[in-house]
C-alpha cells in the first residue's frame, strides 16, 4: 500500500530510536511522551480533527501559528496531539503510516511527524 506524503522511513526511525539509546538514559521499551503533528493554513480544519484523532487514542495539547521565515509566506497552523506509548521503530512506523493516512482523508496539509520524551515525573 502506498503511503500519500510519507517522508519518516522506517530507517530513519531505526536511527532516531538509536540515537536516543546512545544520547540519553531513556527506556525506549517503556512507555513514552508522543507529541504528533498536523499542519493546515485553517485552524478549523484542525478543530474539526480533533474528536477523531481523540479516537485514536490521543490528547489534544494546542493549536498554534507556524512562524514565518517571510512575512508574504501563507499562513501555515499546528496541531499538537500526544499519546503515551511504548514503541519499537517499527510499530511507531505503522502509527505514522495511519497518520499520512489520516491527513490525506481530511484534506489535511501535512502530517509533519513527532516528537518524543519521558513521561513527566509524577507530583508528590
Amino acid at each position: 500500500m502506498s503511503i500519500p506524503n510519507k517522508e519518516i522511513t522506517l530507517e530513519s526511525l531505526r536511527e532516531m530510536f538509536a540515537n536516543i539509546s546512545a544520547d540519553t538514559d531513556w527506556d525506549m521499551d517503556q512507555p513514552m511522551l508522543w507529541g504528533h503533528y498536523f499542519s493546515h493554513h485553517e485552524p478549523g480544519a484542525l478543530e474539526e480533527v480533533i474528536p477523531a484523532l481523540m479516537e485514536m487514542g490521543l490528547t489534544p495539547v494546542d493549536i498554534f501559528k507556524a512562524n514565518k521565515e517571510n512575512e508574504t509566506d501563507p499562513d501555515i497552523y499546528w496541531l499538537q496531539m500526544e499519546e503515551v506509548r511504548a514503541h519499537s521503530p517499527e510499530s511507531l512506523d505503522k502509527r505514522n503510516d495511519e497518520f499520512y493516512l489520516f491527513a490525506a482523508e481530511h484534506k489535511l496539509d501535512a502530517y509533519d511527524g513527532m516528537d518524543v520524551g519521558p513521561l513527566p515525573e509524577a507530583e508528590e
